[in-house]
């Protein structure tokens, strides 16, 4: 059963909508590590239409232009990427097809599937919500920048029920960026007030 993996740069108030202004400042070397590590040994791109319409909007012309960036570019093209989109238009790209159907049907058949052992989420706020709320998400690896955002997506919305998460791994970085990833779980226990008031500080 393969692991579907989601992989977000996010501020410290939750937007996890890029914006230049605050991203590219803080992309150095270890967040560069950080990124190769998420989409290491990943077989599948599962992928909303907005961020595949940004990712092959950008990444084909980056693997023809040659330049620093153009393996990663040529990596990315050479992927097997599933869109969830309603568009029957033309992808643009090379290994891509849409995912048929619904979102957690189709996500509980590539976790399945013969040969697949990763599926990794990049960006794509709406499907990691979908996974979140289905139990089909195994992994949540946040890029925490050291900056309050203010406007944008966030990657939580208002809802129910809650998302308790046990953290599996942390890095900091000497930008401020902190590396978080994170599993579903349950809350620890059931406690409440008078359960904890007994470590409660005391006085001077």
């Amino acid at each position: 059963m393969a692991t579907v993996v989601s992989t977000l740069f996010i501020s410290l108030d939750g937007v996890a909508e890029i914006d230049p202004a605050w991203h590219f400042p803080y992309f150095d070397d270890h967040m560069s590590r950080a990124v190769d590590d998420d989409y290491a040994g990943t077989d599948v791109l599962l992928i909303g239409r907005v961020t595949y319409e940004s990712f092959a909007g950008a990444w084909p012309e980056r693997e023809d232009a040659g330049e620093e960036d153009a393996a990663f570019a040529k990596r990315l093209g050479n992927m097997r990427k599933v869109v969830a989109t309603r568009s029957d238009g033309d992808l643009g790209w090379r290994n891509v097809e849409r995912l048929d159907g619904d979102l957690a049907a189709a996500v509980e058949a590539l976790k399945a599937e013969d040969g697949v052992d990763k599926v990794l989420v990049p960006g794509s706020l709406s499907i990691v919500r979908q996974l979140l709320a289905a139990g089909l998400l195994d992994e949540l690896r946040l890029l925490v920048h050291p900056v309050a955002a203010r406007h944008g997506e966030r990657l939580f919305d208002e809802g129910e029920p809650i998302y308790p998460l046990t953290l599996l791994r942390s890095e900091a970085f000497p930008t401020g960026v902190v590396r978080l990833v994170y599993t579903p779980s349950e809350l620890p226990n059931q406690a409440e007030y008078d359960d904890v008031k007994g470590q409660v500080p005391g006085g001077e």
